[in-house]
C-alpha cells in the first residue's frame, strides 16, 4: 500500500456578489450587525441556471488544468455536497459527464460542512487500497438555494461555490502527502444543524454550535496533528471550515498554530459548506501564501455535528 498526495487545486464562485447592505434591504439586519457577529462582508450567490454540478465541474476543470492532466486521467470522482436536489444521477456522475471523462467510479458524500475532508480521506483510502490511482475530489454547495431568506440569523451566513483537489498515488518510497484522518460525530446533537423540509431549508442552533466548536474541537484538531507527526507550531497554514469568523479565530488560537497562516475566506465568501475548505485552500495556494510541501491542517466540522481532519502537504 502506498500513500497519496494532493497535486493540484482549483476553485470557482458565481459572479453575483451579495453584500451586507444588499441583505439589509431584504431582512432586518445591517452591515455592523453581521460583521460583529460572524465577520462576513460579502458572499457569492448562484442563479437558478447554475446548478451544483456546474459549480463543481468548473472547480474540477481548474484543478485538472493546474495538475496538467486530462479528464481521462481520473478514475475516481468524489463530490461532497448536501445541496444535490435530485437523487440521480448524482453530482459526481454529472461532473464526470460535463468534463467528458471515460469511466470513473462516481460517488457523492453528504457530510455537510465536513464533507470535503471526509471525501479527501476516502480518496486517500481508495488510493492506498489500490482501487484508484488518481481521484478528483470536489466540495460544492449551493447554500443560497436552501436558505430561508426571511431568517436574518441564517441567511446572512450562506454563499455558493466549489473547490477541488486532484489526488494521486505517491511514488514508491515517497512520504505520503495526506496524513491519517481523524473523524467522528456527536449524533445526539445532530439536530443543531439541519437541512430539512419540503422544500429543504437550512436552520441551526447557533449558540450550541458555537459552544461545541470552540470548546470540543481544538483538542481533536491537535490529535490530528499528532497522528500526522506534526506539532501545531510546525503548521504552515490552518484551513478550518469557513463557518463564522468568531469560531475560526478562537479555534485556531486554541490549536496552538502560532506560526500558521489562518484561512479567513469566510469574510468574502460566507459559509459555503462542503466547498469552504478546498476553496479557501486553493485561494491561499494561488496567492502564494503557502510553500509547496509545507504542512497544512484541514479540519471540517458542522452538520450532523460531524468532524474530520487531516494534515496534508501543500501541492
Amino acid at each position: 500500500m502506498t500513500g497519496s498526495r494532493v497535486v493540484a487545486l482549483g476553485h470557482y464562485q458565481p459572479a453575483k456578489v451579495l453584500t451586507n447592505d444588499d441583505l439589509a434591504a431584504m431582512v432586518d439586519t445591517s452591515d455592523e450587525w453581521i460583521t460583529s457577529r460572524v465577520g462576513i462582508r460579502t458572499r457569492h450567490v448562484a442563479g437558478p441556471d447554475e446548478p451544483v454540478d456546474e459549480l463543481a465541474a468548473h472547480a474540477g476543470a481548474k484543478a485538472l488544468a493546474a495538475a496538467g492532466l486530462t479528464p481521462a486521467d481520473i478514475d475516481l470522482v468524489l463530490v461532497a455536497t448536501s445541496t444535490a436536489i435530485n437523487r440521480s444521477p448524482n453530482m459526481a456522475a454529472r461532473v464526470a459527464a460535463r468534463l467528458g471523462m471515460g469511466s470513473p467510479a462516481v460517488m457523492d458524500l453528504n457530510v455537510v460542512c465536513s464533507g470535503f475532508t471526509h471525501a479527501l480521506a476516502t480518496a486517500d483510502h481508495a488510493v492506498r487500497a489500490g482501487s484508484a490511482t488518481r481521484a478528483l475530489v470536489i466540495g460544492a454547495d449551493k447554500m443560497a438555494e436552501i436558505a430561508d431568506w426571511t431568517d436574518r440569523t441564517t441567511c446572512v451566513l450562506v454563499g455558493d461555490g466549489a473547490g477541488a483537489a486532484v489526488v494521486e498515488a505517491c511514488a514508491e518510497n515517497e512520504e505520503p502527502g495526506i496524513g491519517p484522518v481523524l473523524w467522528g460525530s456527536v449524533p445526539e446533537m445532530g439536530h443543531a444543524v439541519r437541512i430539512e423540509g419540503t422544500p429543504p431549508r437550512f436552520a441551526q442552533e447557533g449558540q450550541s454550535v458555537y459552544r461545541w466548536a470552540t470548546t470540543q474541537l481544538p483538542p481533536i484538531a491537535r490529535k490530528v496533528c499528532e497522528r500526522a507527526g506534526v506539532t501545531p507550531e510546525e503548521l504552515a497554514a490552518v484551513v478550518l471550515h469557513q463557518a463564522n469568523l468568531r469560531i475560526i479565530e478562537p479555534v485556531a488560537q486554541k490549536i496552538g498554530a502560532v506560526n500558521a497562516v489562518i484561512a479567513r475566506d469566510v469574510v468574502d465568501s460566507g459559509n459555503t459548506s462542503a466547498a469552504s475548505i478546498p476553496m479557501a485552500l486553493s485561494k491561499l495556494v494561488e496567492r502564494g501564501e503557502i510553500e509547496s510541501g509545507a504542512p497544512v491542517l484541514l479540519f471540517g466540522f458542522g452538520g450532523n455535528l460531524s468532524y474530520a481532519g487531516q494534515v496534508i502537504r501543500c501541492p
